[in-house]
């Protein structure tokens, strides 16, 4: 599994990268980079693994390109199909990949925290790589969905929620987080109470844009519940994805 750990790491790192400073193509080589040094230092270089983890770097380069183009004009299709694939191929050669090993390994064995020292490293970097994708590639992948169904019409900038409905930029995350901390615990019905809370939390802000939101040309309550959901569900299967993959 530690090729599906590299790859999982270098999305969110260069997704997060592009959230905290979007600079044009820094994000995603930083990324690739972080692949190759964990490839190294986690001792895969069988030429395999080293094939391996140079394809998954051009994959997290192509991927942090092909997400602002298709932001940009309006092909979400072409992230979703590249992500969706490569994750496929990743799960069915997982069983060829090679055992992490190396100064990596030695690191994890010497850290003083007894849960982490009897972590294999092959599980450490797959567990790394989901709490990164929780962080700015769930919001990625939501915005990417959203602006594939057209939840929220493009051409109507007054109807854009998102501009009113911020904080999922923020509560996501967490909540992604807290979901697969949670499930990785052992404690999956507890990660429904989170799913609960949420709607609970956003219910009187939804209620809000009730009638238009006082304004003639407002979102309607409808299609700021159908943007609040299709949202949340995305985001929820990010994390509970993400759940099966490191379990």
């Amino acid at each position: 599994m530690s090729w599906l750990g590299l790859l999982l790491i270098g999305l969110g790192v260069a997704d997060l990268g592009h959230s905290l400073r979007p600079v044009r193509w820094v994000p995603e080589c930083v990324a690739a980079a972080v692949v190759v040094v964990l490839g190294l230092v986690g001792g895969l270089t069988d030429a395999r693994d080293v094939l391996a983890w140079l394809v998954i770097a051009l994959v997290v380069i192509g991927w942090g390109r092909v997400v602002r183009v298709g932001f940009g004009v309006r092909r979400p299709e072409w992230p979703l199909a590249l992500l969706g694939g490569t994750l496929v191929a990743a799960v069915a050669v997982s069983p060829l990949a090679g055992s992490v090993d190396g100064p990596l390994a030695d690191w994890l064995a010497a850290v003083p925290w007894p849960r982490v020292a009897g972590t294999r490293p092959d599980s450490a970097l797959l567990v790394l790589g989901g709490l990164l994708v929780q962080l700015s590639t769930g919001n990625v992948v939501v915005r990417l969905v959203l602006a594939a169904t057209d939840t929220v019409n493009p051409a109507r900038p007054s109807h854009d929620v998102s501009v009113r409905l911020k904080g999922g930029r923020l509560l996501g995350p967490m909540e992604r987080l807290v979901i697969l901390g949670l499930g990785l615990g052992g404690h999956v019905t507890a990660a429904s109470l989170v799913i609960a809370a949420k709607a609970l939390i956003r219910w009187p802000e939804l209620q809000s844009f009730r009638d238009g939101d006082g304004r003639p040309d407002g979102p309607t309550i409808d299609e700021v519940t159908e943007y609040f959901l299709v949202g949340s569900f995305v985001s929820w299967l990010v994390s509970l994805g993400t759940l099966a993959i490191v379990r």
